[in-house]
């Protein structure tokens, strides 16, 4: 499919500085542009790139200064990365066409599924499931007894939505995903064995919500696991029975996150966080990878290390622990001319 600049700079109300006729049929990084394909630039360490690019087209910050000529045609944004991302969310719409009910599926007689949505091959919808309209579920995907999915939402190959679920408007579910497993409840008796604990609640994710590969959130074992509007989990993120995550919170890869703990809103979280269970943080609290979080944070804290403490402290005692073996050492001379050795 191809696109000319002016056909671009239309889509994202941009201005053209070069040839509004020349087109594009293809995406590339800014440092390995070729004739006809379109890129862009937002990070300021990539310019030289723009001045030896032979991409046809960059979409650039609308405050950009030319230090020099540039062969490319530009065409000129607010903000290059949001205009990039909303050219590959239409690129996306255009080239996801798919309607209708591909077959093998097995689909119970209870489901009602408007004209407008699409079902891949190999993928079972057991009874009394509620479909939205305009909903895309993949190949090989298996929706679970009672599950509700709103109008909008995409779930990607290999999905599996267990009972007790509901998902939101305009979601994706990545592949791999596993929702509305059971809870990690299990009680100790008195001979050392340990009795699981039913897992009677659902799973609860509103709108807006992406949820990368691999990633597993468990049922509550009373009333609801909830993932509110605008949340991103990123890619193998285990989240446990009861947790609930505020709105547009953002979490990267590999997180654990235990039982009851709540997220706030407008956090972020780095990647191979670990939360130890019934804990509450706050409001647009931003952790650092790796960290491990075992107690309460107020709004706004900026957190690393483990056990997690202050962002700005972490900083100043690493200094202090990276010179650990020059303290030592002077500590062992001083004992030394102390005890006159």
């Amino acid at each position: 499919m191809k696109f000319t600049a002016k056909q671009i700079a239309g889509i994202l109300n941009g201005s053209i500085e070069g040839n509004p006729d020349i087109e594009v049929h293809q995406l590339s990084k800014i440092e390995e542009g070729t004739a006809g394909s379109l890129t862009f630039l937002a990070n300021k360490k990539y310019t030289p790139f723009l001045y030896e690019t032979a991409a046809s087209v960059v979409i650039v910050n609308q405050d950009l200064v030319l230090e020099n000529e540039v062969e490319s045609t530009l065409i000129r944004v607010p903000d290059a990365y949001q205009g990039f991302s909303m050219l590959l969310e239409y690129y996306n719409t255009l080239d996801s066409e798919e309607k209708g009910i591909t077959q093998p599926v097995s689909i119970h007689e209870s489901v009602s599924i408007d004209d407008s949505c699409y079902v891949g091959e190999f993928t079972v919808i057991k009874k009394n499931v509620r479909i939205g309209t305009q909903v895309k579920i993949h190949p090989q995907c298996f929706i679970g007894e009672g599950v509700v999915i709103g109008s909008g939402t995409v779930i990607l190959n290999g999905a599996r939505i267990l009972s007790r679920t509901e998902i939101g408007e305009n979601c994706v579910i990545h592949s791999g995903c596993v929702i509305g497993s059971e809870g990690f409840g299990f009680a100790p008796q008195k001979d050392g064995v340990y009795k699981k604990v039913p897992q009677t609640g659902i799973v609860r994710i509103r709108n807006n919500v992406d949820i990368g590969a691999n990633t597993t959130i468990d049922r509550a074992t009373l009333g609801a696991t909830v993932i509110n509007d605008g949340v991103k989990l990123d890619n193998q993120i285990q989240i446990a029975h009861n947790v609930e995550i505020g709105k547009n919170t953002v979490i990267a890869a590999l997180v654990g996150i235990a039982g009851s703990t709540k997220i706030g809103e407008s956090c972020v979280v780095g990647g191979q966080v670990g939360f130890a269970g019934h804990l509450k943080i706050g409001d647009r609290v931003q952790i650092q990878g790796q960290t491990g979080v075992t107690r309460n944070f107020n709004d706004d804290a900026m957190l690393q290390g483990t056990p997690a403490f202050d962002f700005n402290s972490y900083s100043k005692s690493y200094v202090h622990f990276k010179n650990l073996p020059k303290i030592i050492k002077r500590l062992d001379l001083i004992e030394k001319k102390k005890n006159g050795e």
